[in-house]
């Protein structure tokens, strides 16, 4: 009798630390390869010899998250404008309501043509107009402006920013918008075609893009090291009150842009619209027109989008005695992600962004994913406060007007007009439906190096953590003075809500 009470007591003590440890837990979700957003019944095991472990330490606490976004582009709102109006309104909700799915809180867009509009254009294209009395936004009202407006019916407080590709092209040297001629750009794409191996052509994140016609000649191409903007006075002067008037007509349309960026990867000779600036010049606009002209706006401006690893390139503007009396953040993307830890190192109050996800192939597969989930690690880990995902929509298997395939969070297939969330909306939805504004990321310790931790305003703590293996993981998380040990499934990326 004595024993079984013993035996009794022991599990009754078991069974309340097991339900003590899983009040821990009060969501948890999980993606694979083969299914999106599962809720886990929260349970914990017991840890092993062998399991990863994670030290959080609430009181430790990084930067400060801003947001998560998106780009808006042409091309997004042309393929969401296929679907009927209810499957339209359940991937805006999906995406911007909050508490439902994505919480998309910010979003990106293009002043002009990008490479993922549907032709050139700018929103002023008069030769000469320095006064810009020919500006207008009136094509934008076709695409762009339907396209944030019908976010904005679910996320009304969404704060925009935006950058230019490419200035209207008479303030260019070369006269056109592309940098790169298409016969150069041919003669590339082929030979790299030619030389692929068929494991290289195979590669599940291999890079995917066809031949074009974009009309700048040989004799007109731009080069990285050599700015295309034309640096008389006159023209820097028109294109900060280009500058001015794009932010006066969006706020005019209700539209809150709170920041710009200068230049979309200002070292790229693109065969899309684009505009190389040397680093000098472009602090030259930023600091004597730029700024001052966004000022009278109470608009901020970052230095970006830096696409090179080399700091000294933002460096150059942020360290500026008048730049920097404008300038409150910086963008990095692609390669720039390189520069971020020495900027944030160097200057810790800087607001920074990951401006820009890593673009894909269009075949929004899961090694796509895992991607874009190393990608995610690897921006929150060096220092950024906010992260934006690129494409929003994209037709299923079409490339950009340029010839560029790529991913998107949805993909609308153009004939039976359907739709679907690919994998990478779910690595977005797994940090951004729980982080936050104003959460703080956590600095962590441990074995389990495939996770990030953020403690939200209301001290809930969310956990992401990624298994990439094929086999069960056993890991053991302490958060301050608690600590439990849940089973990761192969190939998982999860989300644990602590509270």
């Amino acid at each position: 009798m004595q024993y079984k009470r013993l035996l009794l007591s022991s599990v009754v003590v078991a069974s309340a630390l097991a339900v003590s440890a899983q009040t821990q837990i009060a969501e948890w979700v999980q993606t694979t390869r083969t299914a999106q957003w599962t809720a886990v019944t929260p349970n914990t095991v017991a840890a092993s010899s062998d399991a990863l472990t994670l030290t959080v330490n609430p009181k430790n606490a990084l930067q400060t998250v801003v947001g998560f976004g998106s780009c808006f582009n042409e091309l997004g709102w042309s393929s969401l404008s296929e679907l009927s109006e209810q499957d339209r309104q359940a991937v805006l909700a999906e995406l911007f309501q909050p508490g439902k799915g994505a919480n998309f809180t910010m979003g990106r867009m293009p002043i002009g043509a990008n490479d993922f509009s549907l032709n050139y254009y700018s929103l002023d294209e008069t030769d000469g107009d320095f006064d810009m009395n020919d500006f207008s936004i009136a094509h934008d009202q076709t695409l762009l402006i339907p396209f944030i407006k019908s976010a904005m019916r679910y996320q009304p407080q969404l704060k925009i920013w935006g950058s230019p590709w490419c200035p209207p092209k008479w303030m260019k040297k070369n006269k056109f918008y592309a940098e790169n001629a298409d016969a150069n750009w041919n003669k590339m794409i082929l030979s790299f075609k030619a030389n692929q191996d068929a494991k290289a052509a195979n590669d599940p994140l291999r890079f995917r893009v066809g031949l074009l016609g974009n009309g700048t000649p040989l004799n007109a191409m731009g080069y990285e090291g050599v700015t295309s903007f034309n640096m008389q006075p006159q023209y820097l002067k028109a294109y900060a009150k280009y500058f001015g008037k794009y932010v006066d007509a969006y706020h005019q349309e209700g539209i809150n842009v709170f920041m710009v960026m200068p230049q979309n990867e200002s070292n790229s000779a693109q065969p899309y619209p684009a505009c190389c600036w040397t680093a000098k010049d472009l602090n030259t606009f930023v600091g004597k027109y730029l700024g001052p002209e966004m000022k009278k706006r109470g608009v901020e401006v970052y230095v970006g989008t830096c696409e090179r690893p080399d700091p000294l390139k933002p460096d150059t503007i942020l360290s500026d005695a008048d730049s920097k009396q404008y300038v409150t953040g910086a963008g990095f993307q692609w390669a720039g992600k390189a520069a971020i830890a020495t900027i944030h190192s160097k200057y810790p109050a800087l607001t920074l962004y990951g401006s820009e996800q890593e673009c894909g192939n269009g075949l929004n597969n899961w090694e796509g994913a895992m991607h874009s989930w190393d990608l995610m690690k690897e921006y929150f880990t060096n220092g950024v406060s906010g992260y934006f995902y690129w494409n929003t929509s994209l037709f299923e298997g079409e490339p950009s007007t340029w010839g560029w395939y790529q991913n998107s969070l949805v993909t609308v297939n153009r004939a039976n007009k359907t739709y679907r969330f690919t994998p990478e909306y779910y690595v977005m939805k797994h940090a951004s439906h729980y982080v936050a504004p104003g959460a703080r990321l956590l600095k962590t310790t441990g074995t389990l190096e495939e996770a990030l931790v953020f403690q939200n305003p209301d001290k809930s703590i969310v956990v992401i953590a990624a298994n990439k293996t094929g086999k069960a993981e056993t890991a053991s998380i302490k958060v301050g003075k608690k600590t439990f040990s849940v089973t990761l499934a192969p190939g998982s990326l999860n989300t644990l809500l602590l509270k």
